[in-house]
């Protein structure tokens, strides 16, 4: 009889590396000595998607990528962002010379997205390039090796006339399967889009539902819409109902495969800028990062389960944390989305707002974002703040400028304490650190210390070092013909490192 020993340790190590999640528990071990003894390792493989920029011929925009410097796998690796293939529809065409073209035209595109918009060569010093136009691509990637950690990629549009005038940014998103956008729009003032961008190989099939104040809109085009393998497609949410609605929430699910989802909004008085997903439902939401000359914030929140939530509304300011006056709380009925007009609540201070259950034991999850307006009259600017997770051990935004950046940090819970590191510029400088203290229960906007020399610009990347926890958003401003245009980026955990469980003992295949 020969006995072969088959070790897991190694395979779930590289499993949890690169998917982020394992667990390998040997026959009769308790599953409490196994969480004790797991060890923290990077991970080995992300992905990422960006949206295609903009519409409009006047765009003007910048990719940036970025890893944190620090610990990463062994291997080199590679980072790379690609221009997703276009939708080429030509099943229907009879003309062969038409279906010639047709075809060659794939066949250029097709090697036109095997050259990387952008790659990351190294840790610690980000990487740019610009697109002009309405004909800028879609991107997709992946990171591996040393270069996955932290691995984050930025895309900032500015828009100087039009009905999609603004500064527009978003971070490129992981694929997932199920996403939530509370504040987007159907109404005749409103030009939304859904852009679903699928980076695998395999086609995906996508769900829309769309639910406003009175509940589930009527829609017989939302359901099963085809995203195929490495392209990208918009979807403009009023071509999918019939009701005009000027808040609601969009639920956007997969049936088959992964994609990237964002929301591009743009308001015929206000601007426009994306609407990125709210973090999964929770009794407890954050919002960080509401500028201090806000004009108007309006909070939008969707309960999806079959319970009714009524939640504390609480502005967490520079000095404390208390009620927005005839908004302390909020009434969410069941799969209807909630609104509340809360003016111009932070008063000239920086803020973030905290939804909390009314009664503890009853906590339904929700999901929630703000609208934040800066400017009046026909000088107005919009951008969103959608509930977000905290920094966790670390988080990282890239894209900041020499001038334009404030970083808002608020700890909902206790004190903490943070590290602030603005990484070397993409064309030059050096990093700068810096340590700053959150108080409870408040929030702290300050301005980032620019890398000395800085040429070009620079990620900031934030750990919390003790206390927490603590949620954090970047905005980045920039005047154009008075009009103070502005975006907002949350800074949820960037889930570089993954929980390893260490085998207790060797699982053994004995053969005869």
């Amino acid at each position: 009889m020969k006995s072969t020993h088959l070790s897991l340790i190694a395979g779930a190590a590289v499993l949890a590396a690169v998917t982020g999640f394992a667990t390998v528990t040997a026959p009769g071990a308790p599953a409490e000595s196994t969480a004790k003894s797991a060890a923290l390792l990077p991970v080995e493989r992300a992905g990422l998607v960006c949206p295609a920029p903009s519409n409009s011929d006047l765009a003007e925009t910048q990719y940036t990528a970025f890893t944190p410097a620090g610990e990463g796998g062994e291997a080199e690796g590679a980072a790379e962002l690609k221009p997703a293939l276009p939708i080429v529809d030509d099943e229907d065409e009879t003309d062969p010379k038409k279906a010639e073209k047709a075809e060659e035209a794939a066949k250029k595109a097709k090697t036109k997205a095997e050259k990387p918009v952008l790659a990351v060569k190294e840790p610690g010093k980000p990487v740019v390039a610009e697109a002009n136009g309405s004909s800028a691509p879609a991107l997709v990637g992946t990171a591996t090796g040393r270069l996955a950690p932290g691995w984050t990629a930025q895309q900032t549009t500015e828009v100087t006339a039009g009905g999609s005038r603004g500064l527009l940014g978003v971070t490129c998103t992981a694929p997932d399967t199920d996403f939530w956008f509370p504040g987007a729009s159907t109404a005749k003032s409103r030009q939304d889009y859904i852009h679903l961008t699928n980076p695998d190989d395999t086609g995906a099939v996508a769900d829309i539902e769309l639910h406003g104040p009175e509940g589930a809109l009527k829609s017989d085009v939302g359901d099963g819409i085809t995203v195929p393998a490495r392209s990208s497609v918009a979807v403009l949410l009023s071509t999918l109902t019939a009701e005009a609605v000027d808040q609601l929430t969009a639920h956007v699910t997969t049936r088959s495969g992964r994609i990237g989802a964002v929301v591009m909004s743009a308001d015929d008085s206000a601007g426009s800028d994306w609407i990125t997903a709210s973090e999964d439902p929770s009794g407890t939401l954050v919002m960080p990062g509401i500028p201090a000359d806000a004009t108007s914030v309006q909070l939008v929140a969707f309960a999806p389960g079959e319970d009714d939530a009524d939640v504390k509304v609480q502005l967490m300011g520079k000095n404390g944390t208390f009620s927005p006056a005839g908004n302390a709380t909020l009434h969410i009925k069941s799969s209807m989305t909630a609104s509340a007009d809360l003016k111009d609540l932070t008063r000239g201070e920086p803020g973030s707002l905290r939804l909390t259950p009314v009664r503890k034991d009853r906590a339904t999850p929700i999901v929630a974002a703000l609208r934040v307006v800066r400017g009046k009259g026909d000088k107005q600017e919009i951008a969103y703040i959608p509930a977000t997770g905290p920094v966790g051990a670390r988080a990282t935004v890239p894209d900041n400028r020499a001038k334009g950046s404030t970083l808002s940090l608020t700890a909902p819970g206790a004190t903490a304490k943070v590290k602030v590191t603005a990484s070397a510029g993409s064309g030059g400088g050096e990093p700068a650190v810096e340590t700053y203290t959150v108080k409870a229960g408040t929030t702290l906007a300050v301005t980032p210390k620019a890398p000395e020399g800085l040429k070009g610009s620079y990620a900031l990347t934030v750990e919390t070092t003790s206390g927490g926890p603590v949620h954090a958003s970047r905005s980045l401003a920039l005047a154009s013909d008075g009009v103070q245009m502005f975006t907002v980026q949350t800074l949820p955990d960037d889930r570089g490192m993954v929980e390893v469980p260490s085998a207790r003992q060797d699982l053994s295949v004995l053969d005869d």
